[in-house]
């Protein structure tokens, strides 16, 4: 079993309303990548997300949709342990296609109880940004934050310093 991390960037923040992925990538524990695409949401990108992430309409307007390039992702994850920030946000946009892994760990999840902000008698955890995490693990950032190459590599950061804290 391999430990991958993966990310998404979506239309906004809600699969159930309709909103889907416009960028997946998928990074080993060095880092490299493993899959690194936009993909064609068959929808067009709100302004609002636009403004997050920066990908436009014209630059998905020929990438592959998610069904498209659906079994290279599952090659890559299949019997491989996902390390995913906010596991529960990208799983909403991929549902029951996360079963190919051999588990999905939430490393947003990790960070608040390593930090001592999981209270396990309510489940529930103190929530934080990414990019405050990955500066909290030392990650020096290669690309733009809220991108999904940029995300995957810093969730890999937050994970590894995570293991070395015990």
């Amino acid at each position: 079993m391999t430990v991958v991390f993966l990310d998404t960037e979506t239309t906004g923040l809600s699969a159930a309303a309709g909103d889907r992925i416009v960028e997946l990538a998928i990074v080993d524990a060095r880092g490299h990548p493993l899959i690194n695409t936009l993909v064609n949401p068959e929808r067009s990108i709100p302004h609002s997300a636009q403004a997050i992430h920066g990908i436009s309409d014209s630059m998905v307007r020929r990438a592959p949709t998610l069904d498209q390039v659906w079994t290279q992702i599952m090659q890559v994850l299949s019997g491989n342990h996902v390390v995913i920030y906010n596991a529960a946000y990208d799983r909403e946009f991929l549902p029951d296609r996360l079963q190919c892994a051999s588990q999905v760990s939430c490393a947003m999840l990790r960070f608040a109880q390593v930090r001592g902000q999981w209270n396990p008698r309510y489940g529930n955890y103190r929530w934080h940004r990414l990019e405050d995490a990955a500066r909290h693990a030392g990650h020096v950032w290669s690309g733009d934050a809220h991108r999904a190459l940029a995300d995957s590599q810093a969730c890999r950061s937050v994970w590894r310093w995570l293991d070395k804290q015990g």
